[in-house]
């Protein structure tokens, strides 16, 4: 159960903290939360490039070519947002 202070008797810096701490607290559990979303896809993406995109490499054609390409300029736009490069840089 969680105890609410009451904002009557306390005084506002110490909701303030704890308003402050409640907030600290959400980020923390949503960041996790997205961080296990983002481990999962990246796992899934790692499973279907070992398996060829669930192509075999003698039927490969251009249509895959293309569905890789696709792919490829989506996570370049990823990882230059997250290393600050391509028209992230600085």
């Amino acid at each position: 159960m969680i105890t609410r202070m009451n904002p009557q008797t306390t005084p506002r810096h110490e909701l303030r903290a704890e308003k402050a701490r409640c907030n600290k607290e959400a980020a923390l559990n949503a960041f996790t939360a997205k961080k296990a979303e983002i481990d999962e896809m990246l796992a899934r993406l790692q499973t279907l490039s070992d398996d060829h995109f669930n192509c075999a490499p003698d039927e490969a054609g251009w249509a895959m070519v293309g569905t890789l390409e696709h792919y490829a300029s989506l996570l370049k736009r990823i990882t230059d947002s997250a290393f600050g490069e391509g028209e992230h840089a600085r």
